[in-house]
């Protein structure tokens, strides 16, 4: 009934944004192909060949918003434009993949055809975002309460009181600011939050150069936590254990997960999409993001699901929505902190600067799109308070920063459903452990 409600909505017709459209999802789905024999080679020349015809087709439904007066907004043209220019150079992801020297010879020809094929055809992609779509979208990000309303159920799995959790986001940014000004003070005695992460980013025994280093340094990690998680607090089954650390092909920010297969012939992989330009990296803020991303995070909680899959059908083990699966994740690192394995103060500042984001984005994201009062006062919410109020919470590069804020003027409702399924999942603890759990019940 939702996915009617989306469709009658006219979603499809403005489904656009820097993360989680068509124009990322075509390309993205060559990242997860197998290519070890002739067989997968000539699936990966025949997926290329067919990237003109699935874009023609995108770009059709957006079409069909200009004509209804119903485009996304402008910024999210102009952002997908440039990453489909990106992929629109003659010697980028495309040209690359079809320069593997793992790929047969013999069909060389065909997977370099291909390839400039999908090149062209993000080319032209990217001249309709700029050329027809941008003069036609309107210059408001907001989606407005009936929409983001609908998004919002979908995102979260049931529906909530909008304007409690914009209340409630705020309450809650103002508790973590305060408990991570406690941890700043436990880093360095007397420092104020930015003092502390100045302190920290100074440290060189915390920080990594290169992407071959962050990979190390995310393998070693998630290694150590799927090692002695599954030998204290979790039942990890043995296929389970293998979780791949990389560096994403691409550069446009952002880090995510992808699951095993159902044979778990390819493991579940942690993926780390590195901006343009960044080559240095803070471990005391990223431990917690591997505990997000692997155990026992969705690693986990969707390694899990596939591993189940004679105990669950395919609805079950696939069906996704994000306040179920990233407030899960979200809840993942909170549990570590209690588990002990943010005891280090820095660590400890790094996961709740994590938490601030999240809360921060409920603020932004519910404010921009219903239109909000700010929390200061100071007049209503629009797309352009986002990234300096993010920029004023959050202490992470302004290039990561930069895509997060358009990732959520264009996918309304999908950003604060972490931390709104935190909540959710710790509701469920704690109602559960006064039920069950007797005096003195802890973890």
């Amino acid at each position: 009934d939702l996915e009617v409600e989306g469709h009658e909505a006219g979603f499809w017709r403005r489904d656009l944004n820097v993360i989680a459209s068509p124009a990322q999802s075509v390309r993205e789905i060559f990242d997860l192909m197998p290519n070890e024999t002739e067989a997968d080679w000539e699936h990966i020349a025949k997926r290329l060949a067919n990237v003109p015809t699935a874009l023609d087709g995108y770009v059709a439904s957006l079409r069909a918003g200009i004509a209804a007066h119903d485009a996304p907004a402008v910024r999210q043209a102009w952002e997908v434009a440039e990453q489909a220019r990106a992929h629109a150079d003659p010697d980028g992801f495309f040209a690359v993949l079809a320069a593997n020297p793992a790929a047969p010879s013999g069909l060389r020809p065909d997977l370099e055809r291909g390839a400039r094929a999908a090149a062209e055809a993000y080319g032209e992609l990217a001249a309709f975002l700029s050329d027809e779509l941008a003069p036609a979208a309107p210059t408001d990000d907001a989606v407005g309460r009936e929409r983001y309303a609908l998004a919002s159920r979908g995102f979260v799995g049931v529906e909530i009181d909008l304007d409690e959790t914009y209340a409630w986001g705020v309450e809650e940014l103002a508790r973590m600011v305060a408990e991570q000004e406690a941890v700043a003070d436990q880093v360095f005695p007397g420092a104020s939050v930015l003092e502390a992460v100045a302190y920290l980013e100074a440290d060189e025994g915390r920080r990594l150069h290169g992407t071959d280093a962050l990979r190390e340094w995310m393998q070693a990690a998630s290694d150590r936590a799927v090692r002695e998680l599954g030998a204290t607090h979790f039942d990890i089954p043995d296929p389970l254990r293998a979780l791949e650390c990389r560096i994403a092909p691409t550069q446009e920010g952002g880090i995510y997960y992808t699951g095993p297969t159902e044979d778990f012939s390819r493991p579940g992989r942690m993926w780390w999409s590195v901006p343009e330009g960044v080559t240095d990296f803070d471990t005391w803020r990223e431990l917690t993001t591997v505990y997000h991303e692997g155990v026992p995070g969705h690693h986990l909680q969707v390694g899990l699901a596939t591993y189940n899959s004679a105990e669950l059908n395919g609805w079950r083990r696939l069906n996704w929505n994000s306040g179920h699966g990233e407030g899960w994740a979200l809840y993942a690192e909170r549990l570590m902190a209690d588990l002990g394995y943010l005891d280090d103060p820095a660590d400890r500042l790094g996961m709740l600067d994590g938490q601030r984001m999240r809360a921060a984005r409920v603020v932004v994201d519910l404010g921009v799109h219903l239109g909000l009062s700010k929390p200061d006062g100071s007049g209503r919410w629009t797309g352009d308070d986002a990234l300096p109020f993010m920029l004023e919470n959050v202490n992470m590069d302004e290039a990561f920063l930069r895509f997060e804020v358009n990732r959520y003027l264009g996918w309304p409702g999908q950003a604060p459903s972490y931390k709104v399924g935190q909540r959710l999942w710790e509701q469920l603890r704690d109602d559960w452990v006064a039920v069950h759990g007797g005096p003195g019940a802890d973890l």
